[in-house]
C-alpha cells in the first residue's frame, strides 16, 4: 500500500536572515511538508539554517539532507542533532551520508579514505547516536525519542544495507560513485533493482520505511522531449527516452509531472519527494495537483 505523498525542498543558497526566513516561509505557502539543508563547503552550515527555518515558519518541519558524516565528532553531532530538535520543538530529521566530493574533504583537512572506510565510518557514526541519543544520562535531551527519524542517501550494497538496518528513510541517489567520487546518473531500470535489493535486506523490518528520492531539475514545458534535449550532453551514456525516464529528472506540463510521480511511486514506492531550491516555484503547482494523495 502506497505512502502519501510528502514534499521537500532542499535549500543550497547563502542568505543573509531575511532572505532566509522569507524563502522559507515561501516554502511553506508553496506547501513543502519539509525544509532541508545540505552539507557542503560553500553552502550555508545546516543546524543553524534548520534552526532558523523553523524559526520563520510553522507547520514544515526541517532537516538535512544530508550531512557528510566526515565533518562530524560523533558525540558532538549528538548534541548539535538533541539541541536542534529540542530548539524546533521535535521538528527535525536528521538525514545522514558518506560524503562525496573529495575536494571537501581537502579543503577541510579530512582524510577521504576508501569508500568502504567512509561506509564504515558512518556506520559507527549512526550507532553511537543511537547509544548516546537513547541514553537518559546524555544531556540535551532531543524531543523526540528516542531519537529524530534517521534518513540515509544510499546507493552501493553497503549503504544500503545500513539503510535498511538503521534508518527510518531510505533516500536513493539515482547514481552512483565515479572514480572521482562524484556520482554518475544510473537508468531507471539500474534503480529498480537497487530498490529490490534495498527491499530484501529490509524485509525483516518490522515497520517499512519511508523511501525519497531528490528531483535534481524541474522543468515545465509543454514539450518533455524539446525539455529534455539541452540536458542530454551531460548524460551522453542514456538515450533521450532513457533520461526523459530518470526518476530525478521532472518535465512536462504540472499535469504531466504529477502523474510521473504518482507512477514512480507505484514503481518504485517513492512517496517522500524532495526538489532542489532552484526548482523550489515550478514544483508548487505539482504540490497542489497531488494535495492529499
Amino acid at each position: 500500500m502506497n505512502r502519501p505523498f510528502r514534499f521537500g525542498v532542499n535549500m543550497v543558497t547563502p542568505s543573509t536572515g531575511n532572505e532566509w526566513r522569507k524563502k522559507c516561509r515561501r516554502a511553506e505557502q508553496l506547501g513543502y511538508d519539509i525544509i532541508l539543508v545540505a552539507d557542503h563547503i560553500g553552502m550555508p552550515a545546516p543546524f543553524p539554517a534548520v534552526v532558523a527555518a523553523a524559526e520563520a515558519t510553522q507547520r514544515p518541519r526541517v532537516g538535512t539532507f544530508v550531512l557528510n558524516a566526515a565533518f562530524w565528532n560523533p558525540t558532538l553531532l549528538a548534541r548539535e542533532v538533541a539541541t536542534t530538535d529540542a530548539l524546533t520543538d521535535g521538528r527535525f530529521e536528521l538525514g545522514l551520508g558518506t560524503g562525496y566530493v573529495r575536494a571537501e574533504h581537502d579543503m577541510a583537512g579530512l582524510p577521504w579514505g576508501t569508500p568502504g572506510e567512509r561506509v564504515s565510518h558512518l556506520r559507527g557514526t549512526i550507532e553511537e547516536l543511537d547509544r548516546l541519543l537513547a541514553s537518559p544520562e546524555f544531556q540535551p535531551r532531543p524531543a523526540q525519542q528516542p531519537r529524530p527519524p534517521l534518513l540515509v542517501g544510499a546507493n552501493g550494497d553497503r549503504m544500503l544495507r545500513l539503510a535498511a538496518e538503521h534508518a527510518d528513510i531510505a533516500a536513493f541517489t539515482g547514481g552512483r560513485a565515479g572514480p572521482d567520487g562524484r556520482p554518475t546518473v544510473i537508468t531507471a531500470g539500474d534503480l529498480d533493482e537497487r530498490v529490490a535489493f534495498y527491499r530484501r535486506h529490509a524485509s525483516a523490518r518490522t515497520e517499512p520505511a519511508e523511501l525519497n528520492v531528490l528531483v535534481q531539475m524541474v522543468e515545465v514545458s509543454a514539450d518533455r522531449r524539446a525539455a529534455i534535449r539541452p540536458f542530454l550532453s551531460f548524460i551522453p551514456h542514456l538515450t533521450e527516452d532513457e533520461a526523459l525516464d530518470l526518476p530525478i529528472l521532472l518535465l512536462g506540463t504540472v499535469e504531466q509531472m504529477a502523474e510521473q510521480l504518482r507512477v514512480r511511486r507505484e514503481r518504485y514506492g517513492f512517496s517522500y519527494i524532495v526538489v532542489l531550491e532552484p526548482g523550489m516555484e515550478a514544483f508548487g503547482p505539482v504540490i497542489e495537483q497531488l494535495h492529499g494523495e
